[in-house]
């Protein structure tokens, strides 16, 4: 299993409705280990991150409101990459795993610029 980030939006009724991914797009957040090997890790809390962390025990909502903010905690963790990386356990060499961790959170940072876009929420569940 893996984690996927998704857009939402919230209807007049309420609810949460997620969004299509776009074609082209990918919705690949990492392997469901990661939830605590990557983005829960001590290395990403020791930053102050507050999102990102919370995949350790549970799915992540991030609010229409919060959006902004979540995404400066994107950019926290891009520019420490190479400190997560180097911290966090790789399955591959040094270099696939800082590649493997970028693109996620590349994929990450443009579902969340898509929601601001749209003044939707993130999932990453």
């Amino acid at each position: 299993m893996s984690l996927s980030v998704d857009v939402f939006v919230v209807g007049a009724d309420g609810e949460r409705q997620v969004q299509d991914v776009p074609v082209g797009c990918s919705d690949s957040a990492g392997a469901e280990s990661w939830r605590w090997r990557v983005w829960g890790a001590e290395v990403v809390r020791s930053l102050g991150a507050s999102f990102f962390p919370v995949l350790a025990d549970a799915d992540l909502q991030v609010d229409p409101s919060q959006v902004p903010e979540f995404l400066r905690e994107c950019l926290l963790l891009r520019e420490n990459l190479e400190r997560i990386v180097s911290e966090t356990e790789p399955v591959r060499t040094f270099e696939e795993h800082r590649g493997a961790i970028s693109q996620r959170l590349a994929i990450i940072e443009e579902a969340a610029s898509r929601a601001g876009a749209m003044g939707g929420g993130v999932l990453i569940w």
